[in-house]
């Protein structure tokens, strides 16, 4: 049996496992975060070329949070060093960044999340370093196909299944791989809450969607087959066939009618090529 709290009576940081619902001054908070974030993944187009290090694309998100007022959540999070998460082509998510350079043909997927006044603003986007081959156009544009599929069923009345019976229906259509080692999550206070968002499901099972929920979708789909391996780092998640993965992520929240869309790009960048 799913439990659900209202927001407003808890603590800022209650951890409590229950899946919290949210008023106007929680859509507001997020919807102020959701756009900062959006606002640096636009910023760094331009950026994410052949030559650059990901490392460099750190500092610059580092950089543009701080200038908007937020710090970044993955910053001492769980001991991890670094601004954002930066996945290229077989990477599946948590991309730690570094010395690597990109190189023409890479994809790459950028996940960042400014805290703004107590909210975090979670996204990931993916970018295409030059000439990409058509595969793997063909994926990126499929993932994103699979979030908005996902995002489509985020009403009230519906389930988590449906959300993730839609994504994983269309993956496999294309015949791809649906990650299941990882999954989307609630957002808000907290950087991860309840409710865990699985994308691969079926329909009508899984927690009912009330509004208030504010969580996360981000699919990862894989040329290949699902399964994943970490690296020794402890955070990098790879293909366990090395085959090219993309991931796009938005973070929601539903209202009385539909859903909210806090992450969207105001220059209307949600996808490539930008």
């Amino acid at each position: 049996m799913t439990d659900y709290v209202t927001a407003d009576d808890l603590g800022v940081n209650a951890r409590t496992g229950a899946i919290k619902l949210h008023g106007p001054e929680g859509f507001a908070g997020m919807q102020k975060a959701g756009q900062c974030a959006a606002e640096i993944l636009d910023a760094l187009i331009p950026h994410v070329v052949p030559g650059v290090t990901t490392g460099e694309l750190d500092d610059m998100v580092r950089e543009q949070t701080l200038r908007s007022g937020g710090v970044p959540a993955t910053l001492g999070y769980r001991g991890y060093t670094h601004s954002c998460c930066i996945s290229i082509n077989h990477v599946v998510c948590h991309g730690i960044p570094g010395d690597r350079t990109l190189k023409d043909g890479d994809i790459v997927n950028i996940d960042v999340t400014p805290l703004i006044d107590g909210w975090h603003g979670d996204t990931s986007r993916m970018y295409l370093v030059g000439d990409v081959p058509i595969k793997a156009r063909k994926l990126v544009d499929v993932t994103y196909e699979c979030l908005m599929l996902g995002i489509e069923q985020a009403r009230p009345g519906n389930t988590m299944g449906d959300v993730a019976h839609a994504i994983q229906t269309h993956a496999e259509n294309h015949r791809y791989g649906v990650v299941r080692d990882f999954c989307g999550h609630g957002v808000g206070r907290m950087f991860h809450d309840a409710p865990e968002v699985v994308h691969a499901g079926r329909p009508g099972t899984g927690p009912e969607l009330r509004p208030g929920m504010f969580f996360t979708i981000e699919p990862m789909i894989n040329i290949g087959k699902p399964p994943v391996k970490m690296l020794d780092d402890g955070w990098t998640a790879v293909t366990r066939d090395r085959t090219l993965s993309a991931q796009f992520e938005h973070s929601i929240g539903i209202t009385e009618t539909g859903c909210q869309i806090f992450t969207k790009s105001p220059k209307g960048l949600d996808r490539p090529p930008y």
